[in-house]
Formats: C-alpha cells, sequence, structure tokens
C-alpha cells in the first residue's frame, strides 16, 4: 500500500490522526504557506461548544510574495502560548486524562521554537509519544503538485474541506451542555479516551482517502 502524504499541522484532528494510525505517512515539507489552514489553527471542546486556538505567524507584507510553509516564522510578539494552555487546562483539567498527559504536552508551551513546521512536527511527536506509537520521519525533498508515490491526503489540512468522518460518539467534558463535536483536535480524544485513544482511531473508517 503507498504512504499517505500529508501537511503538518498543529495538534492535528481526529482524521489526521487516525490516518496516521492507519497508513505509512510522508511529511509534505514544501510548497507555499496558505492561511485559514490547520497548519496553524486546531479546534477543541469548551463550556461554549466548538473553540478554535490559533498560533499567529510572521506576516513579510505583501511586497515580500508568498512564504512557503517550511520559513514560516512563529510570532511570539503576543503571549499565545500563555493564553492556549490556560485554555486546555480551563476546557480539559476535569477530563479523565488531563492530568495523566499534561506533563508531556506542557513543554511545547513553554520553549519557543521558531518554525510553524517544526513546531507542529514537535506536536505530532509529542502525541505519538503520548500513544506510545513510532513517529514518522518520512519527509519529501520537494513539492509536487500532483504525486503518484503516495496517496495524497493533504487536504486534510485544509479547514475549509469537509471530511465525510463517520466516528463513534464518545464522552466530551461539557456534554450535558453541548452536543457532540466531531473531528476535533487529537487533544480532545487524548484527553477523554485517553489509553483507548489507538483503539479508537483504528476503528474510524477512512474511505474518505480512497486508498
Amino acid at each position: 500500500m503507498k504512504p499517505l502524504l500529508l501537511l503538518p499541522s498543529y495538534f492535528p484532528n481526529i482524521a489526521t490522526f487516525a490516518a496516521i494510525v492507519k497508513h505509512d505517512i510522508v511529511w509534505e515539507t514544501h510548497g507555499n504557506y496558505q492561511k485559514q489552514t490547520y497548519r496553524n489553527r486546531a479546534y477543541i471542546a469548551t463550556d461554549k461548544g466548538k473553540h478554535m486556538i490559533n498560533i499567529p505567524i510572521v506576516h513579510l507584507g505583501k511586497n515580500n510574495g508568498r512564504q512557503t510553509y517550511s520559513n514560516v516564522q512563529i510570532d511570539y510578539s503576543y503571549p499565545w502560548q500563555r493564553l492556549h494552555w490556560r485554555t486546555l487546562e480551563t476546557a480539559y483539567r476535569t477530563s479523565p486524562f488531563f492530568e495523566y498527559y499534561e506533563d508531556e504536552i506542557a513543554p511545547l508551551f513553554q520553549s519557543q521554537e521558531q518554525s510553524l513546521m517544526e513546531f507542529n512536527l514537535k506536536t505530532i511527536e509529542t502525541i505519538c509519544d503520548c500513544l506510545q506509537l513510532d513517529f514518522p520521519k518520512g519527509k519529501t525533498s520537494s513539492y509536487q503538485k500532483v504525486t503518484t508515490s503516495e496517496i495524497d491526503a493533504r487536504f486534510l489540512c485544509d479547514s475549509k474541506q469537509k471530511v465525510d468522518l463517520k466516528q463513534q460518539e464518545y464522552t466530551q467534558v461539557f456534554n450535558d451542555r453541548n452536543e457532540f463535536a466531531p473531528n476535533l483536535s487529537i487533544l480532545d480524544l487524548l484527553f477523554n479516551e485517553g489509553t483507548n485513544t489507538v483503539n479508537y482511531l483504528k476503528n474510524i473508517n477512512l474511505s474518505f482517502l480512497n486508498a
């Protein structure tokens, strides 16, 4: 079976992590940066429902043209790390497994990785460590608009594209006041399902990949 071609995203959503669990992965590390994607955003569940956390990036200005993803730098002029961690604590402190994993995840919000892409890869590697999975290390050597050596799953990084994900509902922290929110960041599944996360991901139907 061909490996999947994926873009590194910020604490990837459940569909993406199910793909990581069930397939060999090659990371797309070239090509232009695109706005309004999961490259710098993730969705979690709070008491008010689905909520976006967003990493600010350094903008070069229109006169400098488009940035390649590998060259995009994180903007630390705003204390987004502290805000994101507080938001995660508020949302998941009462979840069954937050305290179990927080010591592994918290350091990501304490150091300042300059590259957005490298930081995203670190978030994925950290989740793999939490789940005792091997972190995929294969990367592309150049950008290809159409790939023949891998199955193109780069669309999973597009936050505007709806994925026909058939996932079983699990208990989310605020299910007493909000409807189930599907395909959130892997953090939501991890903090709520913990050691059952890998089995849950393995049972997800990935027919939308046509793989």
